[in-house]
């Protein structure tokens, strides 16, 4: 991609993002991106519009998705899809068990909540049209209800580090059958943000590097395609590494912001932008 100005991780208002699909195309255009490609959580609500307002301006626009899923050792990774076909039956199936999934997760936090002593509900919860509700979406109800003076409190042991909140887990799909319904949609597969991984090792360590490579060869047989080598959490030697086991498994190498916010111009650089 030498030459392109590239984003191929964004988050929208159809999971966790603060900007609408036609707010990041219209930033990306007056940024000078060639190609973005919006990947929300779990979902694909964002893409047709994203889609739209991409050729209304003349940008390349890649379809996508990040699914959370997880390893046959309960590893937990995140998985990008590009390029998919967002009509595809077997993906929809497949995304409306996740959304089942989390609505389970989120009674249950919003129970335990309320047993806390804050009352807080799905009515208080400020979502899109998808009704898409994640831990950020609780806090900042919790903050405009006058439960917390700041949204980062939300997450100490006292609300949602809580024991009895943390134990409240998703059922996320393991990342082959991810891999597979992500193909089945005329997608590529991509292993995102691999420095973030948790219980394999000290992040950046060997023993870290050790283990991530050895879930990457276990992902490539499975059907990985491509690996987010750059990402504004891995440093230029992180990077480097990523890099160095893309091309030994024959991996796609992207990068991507992870962007979340309302303003594109202030996406979290990436270690080769750093460079």
């Amino acid at each position: 991609m030498d030459g392109y100005k590239v984003d191929f991780h964004i988050h929208t208002t159809a999971s966790d993002g603060e900007c609408t699909p036609t707010q990041i195309v219209r930033q990306a255009k007056e940024l000078d991106y060639d190609i973005i490609s919006i990947t929300d959580h779990d979902n694909t609500d964002g893409i047709a519009e994203g889609a739209i307002a991409a050729e209304a301006v003349g940008i390349q626009f890649i379809p996508g998705i990040e699914i959370a899923v997880v390893t046959e050792e309960e590893t937990g990774l995140h998985m990008l899809g590009y390029y998919i076909d967002i009509e595809n039956e077997a993906l929809k199936k497949f995304l409306a068990e996740m959304i089942e999934r989390r609505k389970e997760r989120n009674e249950q936090l919003f129970q335990i909540l309320q047993e806390m002593g804050y009352d807080i509900s799905e009515e208080d919860i400020e979502i899109g049209k998808n009704n898409f509700i994640s831990k950020p979406h609780i806090a900042n109800a919790l903050l405009r209800k006058g439960y917390i003076k700041e949204e980062r409190q939300a997450y100490g042991k006292q609300i949602l580090g809580n024991v009895r909140l943390q134990a409240v887990r998703k059922v996320k799909p393991l990342a082959k059958d991810a891999i597979e319904v992500i193909k089945e949609a005329g997608g590529t597969p991509v292993l995102a943000h691999p420095i973030q991984t948790r219980g394999i090792g000290r992040p950046g360590s060997e023993e870290f590097f050790t283990n991530m490579e050895k879930i990457i060869r276990r992902l490539k047989h499975q059907g990985l395609k491509g690996l987010e080598c750059f990402h504004p959490d891995q440093n230029f030697e992180q990077s480097m590494r990523f890099v160095e086991m893309a091309e030994k498994y024959h991996l796609h190498i992207t990068r991507g912001s992870d962007f979340h916010g309302k303003d594109f111009a202030e996406a979290d650089k990436t270690a080769n932008e750093r460079r």
